[in-house]
């Protein structure tokens, strides 16, 4: 089969279509025709040598596809050979075929595309862990979406317009911002002209319950300034790099805050599975009703694998890019 290949350490150049064995079925697993797969900063950072898969998991990149069962282990029960499914995978998405845990896929809802499910499930994975699993948010309460147009961002903003959760963002440009508001988002902030602490103190003198960052550096102590006593800081990335403010003991004592890194990729195949089905139950029919929509930037071809990460390096997306083979 085809795979998208990279000389780790390279640019997006570095990546290119070669050839290798199929993956071979396993126990627990499902073996999925891979028809579209999202690219995420992850993928990226692998390619840089920065983030290896997990011990024994394909080094393949990808970690979200949607396609075709193709092949059933004889232990597992819920899917079978045609079925159209999409779903997480540790690594091996950006393949012809890819091996996926049978408790990690989601069916397709009713009225979405391989190329929408292939940008679904990173990005409402992690939004929906973020804010409910961690944050615990409730409606009525209040949500600081830091890279509001980013595809984690934009599926965090649905997630709480549909459950009663104001939300601010910050983002680069107006074009972005506009497009948070559309998704439910009161508070804009261009954090290129402002100062999202400034803002939000007059806008929210309250405080925000929940804050979702993936920038870290300068941000820390001006999150907490902003939160609301006994709130949640959950931070996905480290953008401004691996070290961050000098904390503010103080600051967070007061607040009696709550200050947690969370990844998914690194989460065991169990917490995944939970996870998976939690969010199934709560929100995976709303897609087929229409209440929420994948963020699609760019479909993309296979042969446009370079434009894919260096658009996505250069921070020059709202919301997902998909790749079809």
């Amino acid at each position: 089969m085809q795979f998208i290949n990279f000389n780790e350490g390279e640019g997006p150049q570095g990546l290119f279509l070669d050839n290798t064995a199929a993956p071979q079925l396993k126990p627990g697993k499902v073996i999925i025709q891979v028809h579209a797969f999202g690219i995420n900063r992850a993928d990226t950072l692998q390619r840089q040598g920065k983030y290896p898969p997990p011990p024994g998991e394909s080094p393949i990149l990808g970690l979200e596809a949607a396609g075709e069962v193709v092949a059933v282990a004889d232990d597992v029960t819920q899917w079978r050979v045609g079925d159209k499914v999409f779903g997480l995978m540790p690594g091996g998405g950006y393949a012809q075929q890819a091996s996926v845990d049978a408790g990690h896929l989601m069916p397709l809802p009713s009225g979405v595309s391989m190329e929408q499910a292939a940008g679904l499930a990173e990005v409402f994975l992690t939004a929906y862990q973020a804010l409910f699993a961690l944050c615990q948010v409730h409606r009525g309460e209040r949500a600081l979406i830091h890279a509001g147009a980013s595809g984690v961002g934009l599926a965090a903003l649905q997630l709480c317009r549909l459950t009663g959760v104001s939300t601010a963002v910050t983002a680069s440009s107006a074009t972005k911002l506009a497009h948070c508001e559309q998704l439910g988002a009161s508070v804009l902030i261009n954090y290129q002209e402002q100062d999202f602490a400034e803002v939000l103190k007059q806008a929210w003198p309250e405080g925000a319950n929940a804050i979702v960052d993936f920038v870290g550096g300068d941000y820390l102590n001006r999150n907490l300034n902003v939160l609301a006593t006994d709130g949640t800081i959950i931070y996905l990335a480290m953008l401004a790099g691996r070290y961050a403010d000098k904390l503010d003991m103080g600051l967070m004592l007061a607040k009696r805050a709550r200050v947690q890194g969370s990844t998914l990729r690194s989460r065991s195949d169990t917490y995944k599975s939970e996870l998976i089905n939690r969010f199934t139950t709560d929100f995976l029919g709303e897609f087929a009703n229409k209440n929420l929509h994948v963020n699609i930037d760019t479909v993309l071809g296979v042969e446009q694998i370079s434009q894919a990460h260096q658009r996505l390096e250069d921070n020059d997306t709202r919301g997902k890019i998909v790749v079809k083979w």
